[in-house]
């Protein structure tokens, strides 16, 4: 008599990416580029290390997906340009904080010290914020203007990092949000 059939395991590619993708930025995030193994990331995701080479081919290429497949520039630009200030202030001062929206910040943060890591932010950040605003403010001042914005985004979203209302009451936050929505309409009106 033989012995029972084992249950196969269904095998999913792209949910296996996809928890490989979480459990990455997850750990990014949180600990930064040099203190990141792929056996931890592994690990998390309930999978084999081998997996993620096979995936994604090694833990450079892995950052640079983590950083691709995170939030850009690109729905702050969507609408008129009147309305840019307001849509951003609202997420930075706002709008519950949601870690998902953070996240990028935090592994850029603790990543950009490592010297294999702040080639890939570079890269990262001037294809999916810097050119994109750039081409969105469009003419000659553009890239400067594109970094005060993001300036005062960062600044922005490191105060709320730290303190999530600011140390302000409610109508405190909402006289900072139209501030900051001010703030970031000048440099879109092209003043520098």
């Amino acid at each position: 008599m033989s012995p029972p059939l084992s249950p196969v395991r269904t095998r999913n590619a792209a949910a296996t990416r996809t928890a490989i993708l979480e459990a990455a930025r997850r750990r990014f995030a949180h600990e930064g580029y040099d203190q990141t193994g792929l056996r931890d990331i592994a690990g998390d995701a309930g999978v084999d290390a081998a997996l993620i080479s096979r995936y994604f081919g090694g833990k450079d290429e892995l950052f640079a997906e983590v950083l691709a497949c995170s939030p850009n520039i690109a729905e702050f630009l969507e609408g008129d340009r009147e309305g840019f200030g307001e849509r951003v202030a609202q997420v930075l001062a706002v709008e519950p904080m949601r870690e998902e929206k953070f996240e990028l910040f935090l592994i850029m943060l603790r990543s950009v010290s490592s010297p294999k890591a702040a080639e890939t932010i570079r890269i990262h950040s001037q294809q999916a914020f810097f050119q994109p605003l750039q081409d969105w403010l469009g003419d000659k001042d553009a890239a400067v203007r594109a970094r005060l914005l993001s300036c005062v985004m960062m600044g922005a979203t490191m105060n709320r990092m730290i303190h999530e209302d600011f140390l302000l009451d409610d109508q405190q936050r909402r006289e900072l949000c139209a501030g900051l929505a001010r703030t970031l309409d000048h440099y879109v009106s092209g003043e520098i």
